[in-house]
């Protein structure tokens, strides 16, 4: 998933802009990486794994028991791959993803233009009911779901806007560690199969599981954050190459942990669900269903602890799509006022596009972002208009471009990436190895067969 191959590979070649010099004088010094500076992909992993994953996942166990196992070890390992080259585009290049994305054409903008409209407005509503849900059945009675889930939103808005990504990363940090400590908790109670477990290690398709197998690869953690993964590695504040050892140190923490999660759940599902037959909802009300069947097997404490896990899963959820998502929708406003203000041109070639580029990683990487207009404009936009749909339902054509929009998300991240990656756009030390070559590729068919999946699943 990595490029060491060519990072060894161009230690002394000399760069394209300084011919006389060798690479060794212009790169920055590589820092040491160090288990104390993990952060962003801590909150990738939180943002990223939702209630709707879990259950996703808990289905799955619940259907074929240990069976699709090595499907879920598989979508983490793509995970890395997709993670570690957005954050490889912005530590190399000195660019953000947006401007990357720009460089391809004006078509991507318009993409995504209308997709983080379309899509913030209804996962604004989701996020909402989502989080909402474990506090309504801790604290029956006191409110509705709706009272709960506008609560969550404003909660969330609140600390966003006030909060710089310092603060939002301990906080995240806290949380996911509360979701670790609950999910593998249940893991162990329900007395996990060890050998069966480790059978489903060996890749076997049982009848009718093909689109759960791909649901598990695809699926879990694989969102719009993929994409927000890069913005919060500048908002640590690196910034540049020599961060590139920590940064995929940091990735590959970040998808062990939300390997932990997956198999704790599909361990739940196989041994809670599928040896007694239960069947839950599937979505968010699903983990309402469990939390039903563990008060009856393991009594309330566990019961309420696991609603506990259940609310830090949904608002680690929201909260990251809040951040992250504004600083994407930042960059995005940026980036076409430098295009308006540089005569309709790109701004992502050249020295000028080189310039832009840097000024906008360290506006991420400063605060500057998160203090901008642009950035909360957008966090107003995923948490008051969609507070409509807590009571009306979804309009129609909003569902289904909303799930056409969707779809086309991670294809297009893993395209566009294997691209930029491949392209003159990357320097030559950086671009992707053969490794990372085949993942890209192998992602961007696997998602292009589930947008088609999901598209054929849209009520047209």
């Amino acid at each position: 998933m990595t490029t060491e191959d060519s990072e060894q590979g161009g230690a002394s070649a000399s760069t394209p802009d300084s011919p006389g010099r060798s690479q060794a004088q212009t790169r920055p010094q590589v820092r040491k990486a160090s288990w104390k500076l993990i952060g962003p992909g801590i909150v990738v992993a939180a943002t990223g794994v939702g209630a709707g994953d879990l259950v996703a996942t808990l289905i799955a166990g619940s259907k074929f028991g240990y069976t699709l196992l090595w499907a879920a070890v598989i979508g983490c390992i793509v995970k890395v791959a997709l993670a570690e080259a957005t954050g490889r585009w912005h530590l190399a290049t000195g660019r953000t993803i947006f401007e990357g994305w720009r460089s391809l054409g004006s078509w991507t903008t318009v993409y995504f233009a209308v997709y983080v409209v379309i899509w913030g407005f209804v996962y604004g509503g989701t996020a909402m009911s989502s989080a909402g849900l474990p506090l309504d059945a801790l604290f029956p009675g006191v409110l509705d779901l709706k009272g709960w889930a506008i609560i969550t939103g404003l909660v969330g808005l609140v600390f966003v806007w006030f909060n710089r990504y310092a603060v939002f990363e301990k906080v995240m940090t806290a949380m996911i560690g509360v979701m670790f400590v609950v999910v593998v908790y249940v893991a162990v109670l329900v007395s996990p199969d060890i050998g069966a477990a480790f059978s489903g290690l060996v890749p076997v398709l049982p009848d009718g599981s093909v689109f759960y197998t791909l649901g598990l690869i695809g699926g879990v953690g694989g969102t719009i954050t993929m994409a927000a993964y890069g913005y919060w590695v500048n908002a640590k504040g690196w910034t540049d190459s020599s961060w590139m050892k920590m940064m995929r140190l940091d990735n590959r923490v970040a998808y062990i942990t939300t390997g932990v999660f997956v198999v704790a759940m599909l361990i739940v599902g196989a041994e809670l669900l599928h040896s007694a037959n239960i069947a839950i909802a599937e979505g968010d009300k699903g983990l309402a269903d469990l939390d039903k069947v563990l008060a009856d097997r393991f009594g309330s404490f566990t019961s309420t602890l696991f609603l506990v896990g259940f609310f830090a899963t949904s608002f680690t959820s929201l909260i990251g799509v809040w951040h992250g998502v504004s600083l994407m929708f930042a960059d995005f406003v940026e980036r076409l006022r430098a295009a308006r203000a540089a005569g309709g041109e790109d701004g992502t070639g050249g020295d000028g596009g080189d310039a832009t580029g840097e000024k906008a990683v360290r506006a991420v990487a400063g605060g500057q972002r998160e203090r901008s207009l642009p950035f909360r404009a957008y966090l107003l936009w995923l948490t008051f208009p969609p507070m409509a749909l807590l009571w009306l339902e979804q309009p129609f054509l909003l569902v289904v471009v909303y799930g056409v929009l969707g779809a086309f998300f991670m294809p297009f991240l893993a395209l566009t990436l294997l691209w930029l990656l491949n392209s003159d756009r990357t320097p030559r030390e950086w671009r992707n190895g053969i490794v990372s070559n085949v993942m890209l590729f192998v992602s961007g068919m696997l998602f292009i067969v589930l947008c088609v999946q999901q598209v054929r699943e849209i009520p047209w």
